[in-house]
């Protein structure tokens, strides 16, 4: 439920349950923390993007009934969002639909967010009683501001694609069918770039 595509130094993680709603078990967590893991190690990375199947939902979060089991609260959205984080090179999530959830912590640690019209965004920790996960607000709130970050999180209001977009949750707009060559032209002047000096402007801009 996790593909790992390699094309040179871009590697394309693409969600892949789109029947649940691309919805995340601790599996699919745990083979996505280790891909992350694996690419911070591997030289010839220069580019990474983590995308979702389907045509209306990126993810929907935690798998229900493994978020009854205790999912919710796992450090296992921790890891995952802090190894894409610690990626040494561009990251960028294109989000081919809905971001809701657990998944926001994924799509925060990449270092630019494209998304299609029609999808929403929404984090209802609040009202389902969980706290985020620990980076989550603090990265929210470094995107959007503070009384904006509340919204999501303490609100748990639901934000449409062009309110995301001005307010810099979101850094571009594209259609569905454009989105992966979007994120693709975004990755490519690091593809032709020099690794050791990608990595070191990424170390620049922390």
């Amino acid at each position: 439920m996790i593909e790992l595509r390699k094309d040179g130094g871009l590697w394309t993680v693409t969600l892949n349950r789109p029947d649940k709603a691309n919805s995340l078990t601790a599996g699919m967590l745990e083979e996505l923390a280790d891909v992350a893991e694996a690419g911070a190690q591997d030289d010839d990375l220069r580019a990474f993007i983590l995308t979702g199947a389907g045509d209306r939902v990126f993810s929907a979060g935690a798998d229900l009934e493994a978020a009854k089991a205790g999912l919710a609260v796992s450090p296992l959205w921790e890891r995952v969002s802090g190894a894409i984080a610690a990626l040494p090179c561009l990251s960028v999530a294109a989000l081919n639909g809905t971001l809701a959830g657990g998944a926001f912590g994924m799509a925060l640690a990449c270092d630019l967010r494209l998304a299609v019209p029609g999808a929403k965004f929404f984090y209802p920790v609040a009202r389902l009683g969980y706290l985020p996960q620990p980076s989550d607000p603090g990265r929210l709130a470094a995107l959007i501001g503070l009384a904006r970050a509340k919204m999501i999180l303490l609100a748990s209001q639901k934000i449409g694609v062009e309110e995301a977009l001005a307010w810099g949750l979101v850094d571009r707009v594209a259609e569905p069918e454009d989105l992966m060559q979007a994120a693709q032209d975004l990755c490519r002047p690091s593809l032709e770039g020099n690794p050791g000096v990608l990595r070191a402007i990424k170390g620049m801009c922390a």
